[in-house]
């Protein structure tokens, strides 16, 4: 019924995406979640390691939004190169950003721009470069997915939370299903509520919970393929009655003011404060489409303002609670834009040179590092990459780049090959 199979390594077991969903949608009294554990589960290599205490905030502007009409503005260029935005000074003397992102400008003293990235030659929209740190498209596991193998959590929380799917590439590779996302939208989030008719007090009844679990084992396998399924729900129930993942997932806590303050991407920015504020390692965020072909002032000039309000109410309630140092930020997209305005005042791919902004994490904040030429086109210098940008995220989280995790095939796999942070942070 399920395509659930085990290989000769008896530690490794392989589910589909799907049969995850399928499972999940069998009656476990609303406990996917059992599915999550299950998947959760393979943390053979890092068991040993210590918990990491820091977190990241990786926010992915989906499309690839134009670097040089939002943080590499040039406005002596020609009209047909600069656009139609105009820059406005920060409150760091002689770094500039667009007009509209003034909140941004008045928090700059906090934040890092990266300019002249240069990221993939493949075009598409697949955030793997930026997720993974490797250019070669679905082939290595995420930031998110490393930590969760080396770093494992026994508090109930999971160390990597993607606020949306299917977007982001959340395949753990070959890390196994263990170190998947959790994410809690759709059938995940449904798993913190009070799901399968159960009022909350019988979530702690787990002889009951696991006697379903029971029944549901042996009418679907015989062969013992879920013999530690038990183990898996369990978990699942310390998950569900965790306070921390129940307060952290609930927005409704957060008062009317503080939704109207984020803005538009309320949502998303609340619900990464709470997770990093409640311990989660990696949170993953998409913000907006940026993927401006045609009408790019248009488009940008609708969610500019929205991405600043949100943005910089994270990076300011950050500070504000004293997580500046623990938590780092990293904002950017898969690619730049092409500097040369084109068909309908669109913008094209450009994977010679974009941005990012960074912001917590103890970095070295108020400056603009690299840049490009007087077109924005290409970087002055050796240009940073995606790789170099999550490095640095690496080594605030305390992870060592040049340990190696086996494959599929038990080769030795480097968690990063260009292993050289950005030096100026």
């Amino acid at each position: 019924m399920f395509n659930l199979r085990t290989t000769t390594d008896q530690n490794r077991l392989h589910v589909s995406r799907r049969d995850v969903l399928r499972i999940g949608t069998l009656g476990l009294s609303g406990l996917t979640l059992a599915d999550l554990c299950r998947l959760r589960s393979q943390a053979s290599a890092g068991a040993t390691n210590p918990r990491c205490d820091k977190s990241v905030i990786m926010i992915w502007l989906r499309g690839g939004p134009s670097h040089i009409d939002s943080f590499d503005m040039k406005p002596q260029a020609p009209a047909e190169i600069r656009g139609e935005f105009a820059p406005i000074s920060t409150n760091v003397p002689g770094i500039e950003i667009c007009e509209h992102l003034p909140l941004m400008a008045g928090i700059m003293d906090k934040l890092a721009i990266i300019r002249g990235i240069r990221s993939n030659d493949l075009g598409d929209h697949t955030p793997h470069y930026i997720a993974t740190g490797f250019a070669d498209r679905g082939k290595r596991p995420t930031v998110g997915s490393i930590v969760s193998h080396l770093r494992p959590r026994t508090d109930g929380l999971p160390p990597y939370v993607s606020a949306y799917t299917p977007e982001w590439p959340e395949s753990p590779t070959y890390l196994g299903p263990a170190h998947q996302a959790f994410v809690p939208r759709g059938e995940g989030f449904e798993n913190l509520r009070e799901t399968g008719g159960l009022p909350a007090e019988r979530l702690h009844d787990r002889h009951q919970l696991l006697s379903r679990v029971d029944a549901i084992r042996r009418e679907v396998d015989q062969t013992g393929t879920f013999a530690a399924l038990d183990e898996f729900s369990t978990r699942a129930i310390d998950m569900l009655t965790t306070p921390a993942a129940r307060l952290a997932l609930n927005l409704d806590l957060e008062p009317a003011s503080q939704r109207e303050r984020y803005g538009r991407f309320w949502e998303s920015f609340l619900l990464a404060r709470r997770l990093v504020e409640a311990g989660v390692n990696v949170v993953t965020l998409k913000i907006g489409d940026w993927d401006t072909h045609e009408h790019n002032f248009r488009d940008m000039r609708d969610q500019l303002p929205e991405l600043d309000r949100g943005f910089h109410s994270l990076v300011a309630d950050l500070h504000d609670r004293g997580l500046d140092k623990q938590v780092a930020v990293v904002m950017w997209g898969e690619f730049g834009r092409a500097p040369r305005i084109s068909r309908i005042a669109g913008r094209d791919h450009w994977p010679e040179a974009g941005a990012a902004v960074m912001a917590g994490g103890g970095f070295r904040t108020g400056q603009a590092i690299g840049a490009t030429d007087s077109q924005a086109g290409q970087s002055v210098a050796q240009p940073y990459t995606p790789g170099n940008v999550i490095a640095s995220l690496y080594q605030h989280l305390g992870i060592d780049t040049t340990i190696t995790i086996p494959d599929h095939n038990l080769r030795p796999m480097y968690v990063l090959d260009e292993r050289e942070i950005v030096r100026e942070l």
